[in-house]
């Protein structure tokens, strides 16, 4: 029984369980808020500067020529996303209500993943440089476009900051600690390719930092009153939902654009996927009060099931492709 749990739930995610936990039960309140809140811009300028250094230039380079894979990636995840999250809205509003709504939004808003769309292109044997390019490419093309597009798709009194001031702030905040890693690359690749192993706590330990902190004000303001069990179930069907008919539709423009197996793989894995690891501090940045947590949410719940549903996948084309190439030797 635990290792049927431990294939579904992995370290970080049971951990990220804990701190939604006890932000519930002891809530970060006053000057510990404050405290809270000053560690927590610190700790997502240190992420995303981590984000930068690690960045190579030689892997975008690799991959960047494949033009025609990445558009149909960034398509779907800065166009095809929002929009059905845009359809959509009447129908979640009455099941989710509005703060969960405006999380899934926000969730349709967002880059793709990074570290576990390469993985998962690797596993299942993809174009892994397009993989890297296109993924890389997609967080650092969200810093500007997420607040563009979630502006457009929100009314002006959703509770987020307005567009020119999000994007100042996310430059500020995020773009300008990303572009000062990944300039310092000179001085620490070397450091961060000796110490990845524990450098990979620095972004896990940020978004709990990120998530206790908002939940901590959320709870305060009432978010477990306002977020009813039916209304989490009904965002986990949602989610599912939502996840299974964006792999059906990059499967199938993949294959009817006549891209070759590796790209597919690459297409399915970049396209599907949005990142929890930009989604959260971003979150900070964009919304305020009581509205954080809440909308954390969809990310989190999106993020554990996109992780299970990729990892089913990516095994079944790592066994396709073996079985291939068994029969061929």
């Amino acid at each position: 029984m635990y290792a049927k749990l431990r294939l579904v739930f992995d370290n970080f995610t049971l951990i990220l369980i804990g701190v939604v936990l006890a932000a519930t039960l002891f809530p970060a309140q006053g000057s510990g808020a404050v405290f809270f809140d000053w560690l927590t811009r610190i700790a997502i300028a240190l992420l995303f500067f981590m984000h930068g250094a690690k960045l190579s230039r030689e892997a975008i380079i690799a991959g960047i020529t494949h033009w025609r894979l990445h558009i149909l990636v960034f398509g779907f995840t800065f166009i095809a996303f929002p929009l059905i999250g845009w359809l959509f809205k009447p129908l979640m509003i009455p099941l989710l209500g509005l703060p969960l709504t405006i999380g899934m939004l926000y969730l349709c808003a967002l880059p793709g993943t990074v570290q576990s769309a390469i993985a998962f292109t690797s596993i299942a044997k993809g174009n892994i440089p397009a993989a890297v390019c296109s993924a890389s490419a997609s967080s650092l093309i969200g810093i500007v476009a997420t607040p563009v597009i979630l502006n457009l798709m929100l009314d002006a009194n959703a509770g987020t900051t307005g567009m020119l001031d999000a994007i100042i702030n996310i430059s500020v905040q995020l773009l300008l600690p990303f572009v000062l890693g990944h300039f310092s690359r000179p001085i620490t690749t070397n450091f961060i390719s000796r110490n990845s192993g524990w450098l990979k706590n620095v972004d896990q330990s940020s978004i709990l930092l990120v998530v206790y902190t908002a939940f901590s004000s959320s709870v305060i303001s009432g978010l477990w009153t306002e977020v009813s069990p039916n209304e989490l179930l009904a965002l986990g069907i949602i989610c599912m939902a939502l996840l299974v008919l964006v792999l059906w539709l990059t499967r199938f423009l993949a294959q009817r654009l006549k891209f070759n197996q590796a790209d597919q793989i690459t297409i399915i894995f970049c396209a599907s996927k949005k990142s929890l690891a930009t989604g959260v501090p971003m979150a900070q940045v964009l919304f305020s009060g009581a509205l954080l947590g809440p909308v954390l949410l969809p990310i989190m719940v999106f993020h554990q099931i996109q992780l299970m549903a990729c990892s089913i996948i990516a095994n079944q084309y790592a066994l396709k492709a073996s079985k291939n190439a068994s029969s061929y030797s």
